[in-house]
């Protein structure tokens, strides 16, 4: 890494400016370098964003994008991908001066020289999974700083951790989730490595399986000698990304989890009841999570995994810290847009709703998370209203899409949420074909391309009775990348007499 991609080891007065301080990556960022006695500027449109009361609690205020921004006083620029030197006035006028610019990614990356850093990885589970990390870390004060990909209900409404162990200058262990597109994570340094899952996604940068699969076998590459992989057993992709690395590097220590995995942290799964998942893991014993899904039990053993290792490296006996653990995979709570249940209702019926929000926006995450809720909310009628995301996704896996849908008893599907890198002209695929597939596979498929048309649809059908089968009455999900968590405000609003 060269100078102008590096940061200095103790932060302490060091002024940054972030351009795009709102990105829940960027202000995630912030709030770590905060933690270590930077002074933070940004900027970003005047849009509000869930991220503005993290930066609030900091004492930030977003600016508008203008070169005055870039006041004598600022050291570092810290900018988004999503804004250019050529059209940007802030990174204009760093470049004039001359400034180190550093895009996030490569600013994460910089931070992360400064600690014994993991990074966790795959298509798909990673927020989560770091939150998890967190939520046991912060349980045993363990010294370290965690950075999630959105908000995480046990960090206090934060996207990250700080231990109370921690200095304010410097933490000696750091966890990140580390993200494949574009080969970011390539910018990372990691002691240790979380690989959940491997499979097609980002079509439109790995045209093929092949071509994402070697991404993640280049950045397990990146591990120092004797570092260690944790990946998932159970996941066909995960579990052939974990060879191939092994065969490059025969150094590298391979560390897996699942139920299928042999070692410690083997999986045996146990019964739903009492609103938990319960299950045990060899090395820790029975334990229980209240979030869905056996995805989410993986999940927790990859964290529990990961940081029983860090406690060993320690030298610290896992042994001794297992009820601390324990404790904290019970009162994870999730975080925000995943599963995040961001309501409840009644219908003009009488009839209870459940809302819930869910960023899965991959077949392979929409079927195991809705598996899990068929599981745990056995007595509900589930009601999804999905927004694919991006035409390139849609359209590589559109049999998988179509398909992804069996656990849920009426979807409701909107026009896709595209991106700024596609042409939407160019596109082979709308939400409207999407629906017309899925309704080959379900047949309980509707399509409103708008949200006032979707919500409308939504409320013919929670005025139904859910019937015999669903004495509960209704779940409500909204899911995808997108902005469509908007249909459940709206209906939640119109809901909002009869609660």
């Amino acid at each position: 890494m060269d100078n102008g991609k590096r940061l200095p080891p103790d932060l302490r007065g060091t002024h940054i400016h972030f351009v795009g301080i709102k990105g829940t990556g960027m202000a995630a960022l912030v709030e770590i370098l905060t933690a270590r006695g930077a002074v933070i500027t940004g900027s970003d449109v005047q849009e509000r964003f869930y991220t503005d009361e993290i930066l609030e609690r900091l004492s930030i205020r977003a600016l508008p994008f203008d070169a005055g921004n870039i006041t004598d006083s600022v050291q570092y620029v810290v900018y988004s991908s999503a804004y250019s030197p050529e059209k940007n006035p802030d990174l204009a006028e760093a470049v004039r001066r001359q400034l180190p610019m550093l895009l996030y990614s490569e600013a994460l990356g910089a931070l992360s020289a400064t600690a014994y850093s993991c990074g966790v990885c795959g298509v798909h589970g990673k927020t989560t999974t770091t939150g998890l990390v967190g939520t046991i870390l912060k349980e045993l004060d363990f010294p370290a700083q965690v950075l999630a990909g959105s908000i995480i209900a046990s960090f206090g409404g934060s996207c990250t951790m700080t231990a109370s162990s921690c200095s304010s200058a410097s933490a000696p262990y750091f966890v990140a989730e580390t993200c494949e597109y574009q080969r970011h994570f390539m910018a990372f340094s990691p002691q240790k490595i979380i690989l959940t899952s491997v499979e097609s996604d980002h079509q439109d940068y790995y045209p093929t399986y092949e071509d994402i699969r070697a991404a993640f076998v280049d950045y397990i590459c990146k591990l120092p000698r004797g570092g260690q992989l944790v990946y998932c057993a159970d996941d066909k992709g995960a579990a052939e990304t974990a060879l191939l690395a092994r065969q490059r590097r025969q150094d590298i220590a391979l560390v897996p989890y699942g139920e299928t995995a042999s070692g410690d942290y083997r999986i045996t799964f146990g019964s739903i009841e009492g609103g938990c998942q319960h299950f045990s893991l060899a090395a820790l014993g029975d334990c229980a999570l209240r979030v869905p899904g056996t995805h989410n039990v993986r999940n927790a053993a990859a964290a529990a995994a990961l940081c029983m290792e860090l406690l060993k490296e320690d030298g610290r006996r896992p042994a001794d810290y297992a009820d601390g653990i324990r404790r904290a995979l019970l009162a994870f709570a999730g975080g925000k847009r995943r599963s995040e249940i961001v309501g409840q209702a009644r219908t003009p019926a009488g009839q209870d709703v459940i809302f819930i929000d869910d960023y899965g926006h991959h077949p392979t995450a929409i079927r195991t998370t809705l598996e899990g809720y068929r599981a745990f909310y056995r007595g509900h009628k589930i009601i999804v209203d999905f927004m694919s995301h991006t035409y390139t996704r849609t359209q590589a896996l559109l049999e998988e899409f179509a398909s992804c849908f069996g656990s849920a008893d009426e979807v409701i599907v909107n026009k896709i949420y595209g991106s700024a890198r596609e042409d939407a002209s160019a596109a082979q695929v709308t939400g409207e074909s999407l629906a017309r597939r899925m309704q080959e596979h379900h047949g309980h498929v509707t399509y409103a391309a708008e949200f006032d048309e979707a919500a409308a649809s939504a409320l013919r059908l929670l005025s139904a009775p859910s019937g015999a089968s669903y004495p509960d009455g209704y779940l409500f999900v909204t899911m995808g990348a997108g902005d469509n968590w908007k249909v459940g405000a709206k209906l939640l609003e119109r809901l909002g007499e009869h609660a």
